[in-house]
């Protein structure tokens, strides 16, 4: 079982990141993993009891307060495993018309096996996931986005559609030409 946690946890919130997908993002960390990758650059997120617990109100308000955003991404920790307490940032976000993308310790094959409705919900909600541990064998500080060369970037509404993985053709997490 991937979700467990019922309440949002932060471990920090960058307002003005450019490495955690393409344009100006918003980039919550969450508290919380139980991947714990080797050369993982987030271990003071690992531990679930931590951080600082908020409201999606107050996130929305510090969403609100930016409006150059083009878009949030969910890190971690990881963020699946407080899925059902992030829906409704989730929708939030949505109704605000930013864009979503979240990052995930788990593949996409293993999220639909667990098949959490959570999980699966909150998903729903983003346009891009990018999927897998980091692999300490597999780091490279070419790859756009991404810490391993395993992590995949996908285009979650197809995947979800499909049932399996599909990359994004969105060539802005290729190569974001505004930055």
């Amino acid at each position: 079982m991937i979700a467990t946690e019922n309440e949002i946890r932060i471990a920090g919130i960058e307002n003005d990141s450019i490495v955690d997908g393409p344009g100006l993002r918003m980039a919550i960390f969450f508290q919380g993993c139980r991947r714990a990758c080797a050369d993982c650059h987030n271990s003071g997120s690992w531990p679930v009891i931590g951080g600082a617990e908020a409201a999606p109100e107050e996130i929305l308000a510090k969403i609100d307060g930016n409006p150059l955003l083009r878009g949030v991404t969910f890190s971690g920790g990881e963020p699946l495993i407080r899925a059902a307490a992030l829906v409704l940032l989730a929708k939030g976000i949505a109704a605000r018309q930013l864009d979503l993308a979240i990052y995930t310790g788990y593949t996409f094959e293993e999220i639909i096996e667990d098949g959490d409705e959570d999980v699966l919900c909150l998903l729903s909600y983003a346009s891009t996931l990018i999927d897998g541990p980091f692999v300490k064998a597999q780091k490279s500080l070419t790859l756009p986005f991404r810490g391993s060369e395993n992590q995949r970037i996908l285009d979650m509404k197809r995947s979800l559609a499909e049932r399996r993985a599909v990359p994004t053709a969105n060539p802005a997490w290729d190569y974001d030409a505004e930055n």
